[in-house]
């Protein structure tokens, strides 16, 4: 058994996808050792495991801690030099684990990665959450090689380098142990959506660096626990990307923060005017609830620059702005 990594899937309610995602991971990770952590599901995904997959370790939390807090608690009872962390609804390819290790041991320096993401049930086409790589703005709104906003790029090969990148995907990120919990790990307050983008700002600022390593592939479903249109995850985004920019930008926040409010705003009117009217309440309960965390998120901003090195490496443009104004739909037109 390989063991320098453990490869942790979080499992909520979701006995239909390891039923379908498990063999493969089994079949195409050889040697590796499989934890499947449980944020107490109220299904049958215990008993699953139990019946159809005993060669997999299963850690059974007492509680839903969301993404966020059900991995800080499991990966606590993991002692390993690296963390694979998985979706459930993420079908893997075979050979996909090498590439991304080879990457890590070569470099040092290199915190976290991920694979290139394809879309599950469109394998020609990047997947939303995660694509090549993922980058932040100037006001850290986040986009991908391979996705910007609602368009998803045809992989015909053209991000098939590996490089540096701002954040990788916690749908499959293989992160060094040692350095998750030196930026300390996810942010539980978060519960889910945007905690590994927030993650790779923090390790940034400890000086290491994030990349995609395009050679490996997986495919990935998405939307497996709250579907891209649900008012929740509207609410989840908004707030988590606003406590994300007030806890880790640098002084120049005083500028970001009142144009992000602004843009975030828009976002509300555009999503009535389309006749989503609880997405558009949702944008808005997103910033009542963070004028509600100021000081929390005061106090968090104070710790992380305590630790900080040197700047995270934000995309130097608005990709709002660019998409919407300049009609820019492909990352290779940013660049």
């Amino acid at each position: 058994m390989n063991q320098q990594l453990a490869l942790v899937i979080l499992n909520y309610n979701g006995a239909h996808f390891l039923a379908e995602f498990l063999p493969g991971v089994l079949e195409h990770s050889p040697g590796c050792r499989i934890i499947v952590a449980d944020n107490a599901s109220t299904d049958h995904s215990l008993a699953l495991l139990a019946e159809r997959f005993p060669q997999v370790e299963v850690l059974p939390l007492s509680r839903n801690f969301g993404f966020a807090g059900g991995y800080n608690e499991a990966l606590r009872q993991i002692d390993t030099p690296y963390y694979l962390l998985l979706n459930s609804d993420v079908a893997v390819t075979p050979g996909w684990l090498d590439p991304l290790l080879s990457l890590m041991e070569a470099n040092p320096a290199i915190a976290a990665c991920q694979p290139k993401i394809k879309a599950y049930h469109q394998p020609r086409y990047f997947e939303y959450a995660g694509a090549a790589g993922g980058y932040l703005d100037w006001l850290a709104y986040p986009f991908c090689r391979g996705r910007l906003f609602d368009t998803l790029e045809e992989d015909k090969g053209q991000y098939n380098l590996p490089r540096p990148v701002f954040w990788a995907t916690g749908a499959c990120m293989l992160i060094r142990s040692r350095v998750f919990w030196e930026a300390g790990g996810f942010d539980k307050d978060f519960f889910a959506h945007m905690e590994e983008i927030d993650l790779c700002w923090r390790i940034h600022g400890l000086g290491y660096e994030v990349w995609a390593q395009p050679a490996s592939v997986v495919f990935h479903v998405g939307g497996g626990t709250l579907p891209k249109e649900n008012p929740r995850k509207t609410y989840l985004n908004f707030r988590n990307g606003l406590w994300m920019l007030i806890k880790n930008a640098d002084n120049d926040l005083i500028y970001k923060l009142p144009l992000r409010v602004g843009l975030d705003w828009a976002a509300s009117l555009q999503f009535l005017l389309q006749g989503k009217g609880p997405s558009a309440k949702a944008v808005l309960k997103s910033h009542l609830d963070t004028l509600k965390s100021v000081e929390k998120l005061h106090t968090k901003r104070r710790e992380i620059e305590k630790k900080q090195l040197g700047k995270a490496p934000l995309f130097p443009k608005l990709v709002v702005f660019e998409y919407f104004f300049r009609k820019r739909k492909f990352f290779s037109q940013l660049e």
